[in-house]
This record gives C-alpha cells, sequence and structure tokens, in this order.
C-alpha cells in the first residue's frame, strides 16, 4: 500500500465538493476498526481502492509560500460559498497544523485582490483528537464552521465526548452536528434502541442529515439492525439506509445546507 503525498492540494471529486485536506488517512479510527467507522468508511473504501493505506495520518503541508498563495487564492475563486477540510482524513489528528493552514487560506483571501469575504471554511471531524481552548479562539477569528461527526453507530462514550465538543465550539466558532443516519430496524432490539439515540442526536440545534451507504456485507445490514435499500446517490444507485425520504443525495452545488455553510451563526 502506498502513502499518501505531503503537500497540499485543493481538489473537487465527483460530488462537485472542493477539499484542502490537512490530513490525509484516519489512524485513530482505523485503529478502532480496520475498516474506519462504522465498519464502512467512504474514505478508507476509496483510499483502498486506490492503493493508499488509510491507516496512517498524513499530515499535508504546502510547499513554500508561492504554493501557498495559490492555493489559497485558487480555493477563494471556487463556485461555492465554502472549501472542506476532512473529507478524506480527520483534521483532529493534527489541530495545530490544521489551525495554521485555515489562518493562512483566511489571510490570502483578505487580500484586496478579492473583491468578496473569505470563503468559509469547513471542518469536518470526529474529534479524536480536542481543540485546545486557545486553538479555538484563533478559529474564532476567521469564518469557519466546524462540523462534528456523529451517529448512534458510535459507541455512547464516543456519542457523549462528540456531542461536548460540539457545544464546547459554540462560543467560538459556527458549530454544526453532522448525523450518520440510518433507517433503524425497529422490530430489532438493537435496531430499536439505536433508534431512539438517534431520535435525540436530532434534537439539537444546526443539524445536518448524512445518509448512511453501507456494503451489503456490513455487520448492521447482515443482522438486521438496519434497513437498507437501492438509492440514487449522486446519480448512480447505491446501497443506503436512508432515515427520511427527503434528505438531499444530490450534487453540491444544488445542495441547501452546503455542510452548514448556509446555517446561520448563533
Amino acid at each position: 500500500m502506498r502513502n499518501y503525498s505531503n503537500t497540499i492540494t485543493l481538489s473537487k471529486n465527483a460530488r462537485g465538493i472542493y477539499s484542502i485536506d490537512t490530513v490525509l488517512g484516519c489512524s485513530s479510527g482505523t485503529a478502532i476498526n480496520k475498516n474506519g467507522c462504522y465498519n464502512d468508511c467512504y474514505a478508507a473504501r476509496i483510499s483502498r481502492a486506490y492503493g493508499y493505506d488509510f491507516t496512517k495520518s498524513t499530515v499535508r503541508y504546502f510547499k513554500n509560500e508561492n504554493h501557498k498563495h495559490l492555493i489559497a487564492s485558487a480555493a477563494q475563486r471556487v463556485p461555492l460559498p465554502f472549501v472542506r477540510i476532512g473529507t478524506m482524513g480527520d483534521p483532529s489528528e493534527a489541530w495545530g497544523h490544521t489551525v495554521s493552514v485555515c489562518e493562512a487560506i483566511s489571510s490570502v483571501a483578505q487580500l484586496k485582490i478579492f473583491h468578496e469575504p473569505p470563503k468559509e471554511i469547513v471542518i469536518i471531524t470526529k474529534h479524536w483528537k480536542k481543540l485546545t481552548d486557545e486553538q479555538l479562539m484563533r478559529l474564532g477569528k476567521i469564518n469557519v464552521c466546524i462540523n462534528t461527526s456523529v451517529s448512534a453507530l458510535d459507541e455512547l462514550g464516543n456519542i457523549s465526548e462528540m456531542l461536548y465538543e460540539y457545544e464546547r465550539i459554540k462560543p467560538y466558532c459556527k458549530s454544526v452536528l453532522r448525523v450518520v443516519s440510518c433507517d433503524f430496524n425497529i422490530d430489532n432490539e438493537t435496531g430499536h434502541n439505536l433508534h431512539k439515540i438517534q431520535a435525540e442526536l436530532f434534537k439539537h440545534s444546526n443539524t445536518l442529515d448524512t445518509v448512511f451507504r453501507p456494503s451489503k456485507n456490513n455487520p448492521f445490514v447482515t443482522s438486521g439492525v438496519i434497513n437498507v435499500k437501492k438509492e440514487v446517490f449522486n446519480g448512480k444507485k447505491q446501497l443506503a439506509s436512508k432515515f427520511n425520504r427527503k434528505t438531499y443525495m444530490g450534487k453540491c452545488s444544488t445542495c441547501s445546507e452546503m455542510c452548514g455553510a448556509n446555517f446561520k451563526k448563533p
């Protein structure tokens, strides 16, 4: 298996999401399960398909000042109101570096050559490592939205920690609860209990519904804990467990929520 490059890039995926990942891979998540979260992390799956080792967290850097300016300038020009950090790895594996990259992107975007405010930076994380108060204060000075990824499928202790971080972030910057949801089988005892936990998660403010797309051999599928069916995702049919029939599964450009970028800051 190959290791990821340690050079930062601005990339666009098939869904139209522009990402500047500060970390590729997720050593913390794969330490719990080699296949990543819920035994079916899409980023881990894609990495394996391309021959990359997702179990190692590769921190990515700007090559020099010119490279930093090029990446940040390109990010400012993307046709969306935000760029994302945390698409193919968890930035919490290197919070200090991630905060510095956010500051660098924001500082370049504030130059007079640009005629609109800096793009919002959406950070998606499971908080494997915790932000310090000093790091939160720095993020609070720039246009950042932190998506705390959580699911009823997580261990109860992890859910409590994620909810704590989600609340702790609120005084500093926009905080969104990104719920990986499922259509739980309430006739199954485990499914029924997880359904109740999920309902409590959605009672929080500023929640996003992210549909779980498992493989057919996922233990939650084979044990009957979740219901699945073929759904159209990004123009193609894929197996999914869709809790809310109205949840959006199309291109990023026509999404109303924009990973929370369209939510108002409290």
